[in-house]
Formats: C-alpha cells, structure tokens, sequence
C-alpha cells in the first residue's frame, strides 16, 4: 500500500475520533416533579419542580449537609431570564445567584451558581444539583 494511501486514511481516522460528539436534540422541559432523599452520609434533600414548555411554575429547594447546615430555594426570590437551550433563573436581590434547569436522556437536572448567600456558612461546595427522572419525576439515579 502506497505511504500516501497510509498517511490519508490515518488523517482521516484522527479527524473522525477529534469531531465533537452529537447534539442532543432540544425538547422543551415538561415535568412535575418531587425528590426527597437522605444519604447515608447525612445530606438530604427535598425538592419540588414544576415545569410547563420551559416556563417554570414552582421551585421549592431545600437540601441539608449533614448536620452543618442547608440551602434554601424558592420560586419568588427568582425570575426566570430563559427558557432555552436550558431555563434560567436569576435571584431579584441583585445577588447574582442564579438556578439553572436543563433537560438529559432521562433525567431533568435542577442546579444553582452563585449563591452561597442562601446557603449556611461553609457548606456552599457541597450544595450539589438535584437530578429528577424524567419519567416519573421522582430523585433520578445518577451514575
């Protein structure tokens, strides 16, 4: 086989593991959902989300670390600023802090940046998102 043959299809294998992975198709985020749950290392949480075509109708979002303390979210203390590729929420105290809803092969993940202020002293790094099943809206299980 001639080197050039060689070269052409090493450069085109390279080009083809290099590409950037699928899109994942945009669907409007639809779910009513609930997830409490209590870990074994004391972090818990209880969470209520109700989304209709990308419009958030209710953020109630309350999750514990251990016994140092917890994070609170409601639907008033935000307005939502987007809808899509994901839904954004921003706090109207000027704070910055903002939520974040975004739509995976089933599962709808609720997620904050920015908002240590609503959290207890120390535990905002362990304040991690709430994953629901998109399916049947409860807690998803997340790999």
């Amino acid at each position: 086989m001639k080197r050039w043959v060689v070269g052409a299809f090493g450069v085109a294998l390279l080009t083809a593991c290099a590409s950037r992975p699928t899109q994942i198709a945009y669907r409007p985020i639809t779910i009513d959902a609930r997830c409490e749950q209590r870990e074994e290392d004391g972090f818990r949480e209880d969470a209520r989300l109700v989304v209709a075509d990308d419009r958030v109708r209710t953020i109630d979002w309350r999750l514990w670390v251990g016994q140092r303390g917890s994070c609170r979210f409601a639907l008033d203390d935000f307005r939502q600023t987007r809808e899509k590729p994901q839904v954004e929420l921003l706090a109207v105290d000027g704070s910055g802090c903002r939520l974040f809803v975004w739509q995976e092969p089933g599962r709808v993940t609720l997620a904050h940046t920015d908002c240590e202020a609503r959290c207890t002293s120390g535990i905002y790094d362990e304040a991690w998102p709430v994953s629901f099943d998109s399916a049947t809206g409860s807690c998803a299980v997340v790999p």
